[in-house]
């Protein structure tokens, strides 16, 4: 466990500076593709430390964890916005980011939890794995969950215009309301998990993104549509979490198998849901489209309670 999460963030680490340096879009491409497998495979080595650290600790950490990601976001691109600033060229300010990250990895390296401590049932991974029982039902709801995150961020500025005729320059407060109240939801999951349970949790959850969307749509003006936005990031936020938590709890797949099922159909929601998106809104309108999107996230809701009654 700890040699794949310290290989992979080295690798994120090396590639990082070769993307300000790629001479040609073939070049890039490659270097994207590099960087986007030792992200994935980074991303999901990590959430299963989260879940080895949380079953053996026996508390509620998996938003908490989620919350440091969203403010390693804030705090890497604010730090490489200010270097740029300071006229720092894009290839220094890589590396110092570069050399950050291998730093707090090799820091962090001895406390990593071994995969063996997850489960007496430990076997070799197997190169593909195809989920099976409740795991397949958890990744389709993580997907519902990571389609609608990845519309609200790549479209929800179009929404507003297309929407509510907002002018350019204030569009930008949709991702910043939407990113703060989710960022403010998984600090706070933690102990909202613990007082009330998952389960209520992630009903009321998928209800309140629900009705995020619902005001979003409905209504009359940007400024107001605002408040809807607040409310699918504070709905969405603990979503990921509380499932990936469920995931490392599944008895029908071993923990590491799971989860690695679950973040991949999960993830064809922030990759293709997007694009699916921007189809469906042309083919129709744009608010057609985060109709469907109040629509996934009302199934999770719906689903809540009866998946947790499975495990």
């Amino acid at each position: 466990m700890a040699e794949i999460i310290t290989t992979a963030a080295i690798g994120l680490a090396l590639i990082l500076p070769v993307l300000t340096l790629s001479p040609t879009p073939f070049w890039m491409g490659v270097a994207l593709l590099a960087f986007g497998v030792a992200m994935g495979t980074n991303s999901v080595a990590m959430n299963l430390q989260a879940v080895l650290v949380e079953r053996q600790s026996g508390l509620s950490l998996m938003s908490g964890f989620h919350a440091l990601f969203s403010l390693g976001g804030i705090a890497g691109s604010g730090a490489v916005s200010v270097m740029l600033a300071l006229g720092i060229s894009p290839t220094i300010a890589s590396v110092a980011i570069s050399t950050a990250i291998v730093i707090l990895m090799i820091a962090a390296r001895p406390g990593m939890l071994p995969i063996q401590a997850d489960t007496d049932r430990a076997e070799k991974a197997p190169a593909f794995v195809i989920p099976k029982g409740i795991v397949v039902v958890i990744g389709v709801l993580a997907l519902l969950a990571m389609l609608a995150e990845g519309a609200v961020l790549d479209w929800g500025a179009l929404f507003l215009i297309a929407a509510h005729g907002a002018e350019v320059n204030f569009t930008g407060f949709g991702y910043t309301a939407f990113a703060t109240m989710m960022t403010v939801g998984r600090q706070l999951g933690d102990g909202i998990r613990t007082r009330f349970g998952d389960d209520r949790v992630l009903f009321w959850s998928a209800v309140l993104a629900t009705l995020g969307f619902v005001v979003a749509l409905t209504v009359p003006s940007a400024a107001t549509a605002m408040v809807g936005f607040m409310l699918i990031g504070a709905g969405i936020s603990n979503l990921i979490p509380i499932l990936f938590t469920l995931t490392g709890k599944t008895r029908s797949m071993p923990a590491n198998l799971a989860l690695s099922s679950v973040f991949t159909v999960g993830y064809v929601g922030i990759i293709a849901g997007p694009a699916a998106i921007g189809f469906v809104a042309h083919a129709t309108s744009l608010q057609t489209a985060f109709w469907i999107l109040c629509f996934a996230v009302a199934v999770i809701a719906a689903s809540a309670r009866s998946v947790i009654s499975r495990l």
